[in-house]
């Protein structure tokens, strides 16, 4: 099987079910949006040190990214049908039951911190942005799965730990903003 149909060639493409649609349509930026930032999810991951801790958390990962591959098939399906694999509540519920978890080893929050730090938690916090522009962009899709919307708002909560906690791991200190800019 080659890779390319050329079917693309004109300018469109095709959702769950055949429907074909512009390249530009809002469905096909906040899918083309979902994989932008499982893609960087992948590449945090691929920075992570070889120890017990970072196994579990990419374990995790790897979870968060097949849901999000769910979530892309969500916004990929047209107004009036429906995926066989729809989002559950028990998705948001593992974002949020995660977040708790890693959220209680971390320093409390007592000023702005600025992306960064390691490798993996600058992919991660990056990640981040872009989990926040799908939500921007699956909010204008028609019928959209109102748990699309939870599930994207809590993943960008996640990932925002995620990126400390692997700091916080690996013993790196988060960049903090400045407040003398002078």
């Amino acid at each position: 099987m080659k890779i390319y149909t050329k079917t693309g060639d004109k300018g469109t493409t095709s959702l769950i079910f055949g429907e074909r649609v512009s390249k530009n349509d809002i469905r096909v930026e906040a899918y083309g949006t979902c994989d932008e930032a499982n893609s960087m999810i992948g590449l945090g991951i691929s920075h992570l040190p070889d120890e017990d801790w970072a196994k579990q958390a990419a374990g995790v990962m790897h979870k968060v990214q097949t849901v999000l591959f769910h979530v892309g098939a969500e916004l990929a399906t047209p107004a009036g049908k429906e995926v066989s694999w729809k989002l559950k509540e028990e998705d948001i519920h593992f974002l949020e039951e995660t977040i708790d978890k890693w959220q209680e080893g971390l320093k409390p929050l007592k000023q702005f911190i600025l992306p960064g730090g390691s490798p993996s938690a600058s992919a991660l916090h990056t990640a981040r942005t872009i989990a926040r522009r799908a939500e921007r962009l699956a909010v204008g899709v028609e019928d959209v799965n109102p748990r699309v919307l939870s599930y994207l708002n809590r993943l960008s909560d996640f990932l925002f730990v995620a990126a400390r906690y692997v700091n916080e791991k690996m013993k790196i200190n988060e960049p903090v903003l400045h407040e003398d800019l002078s």
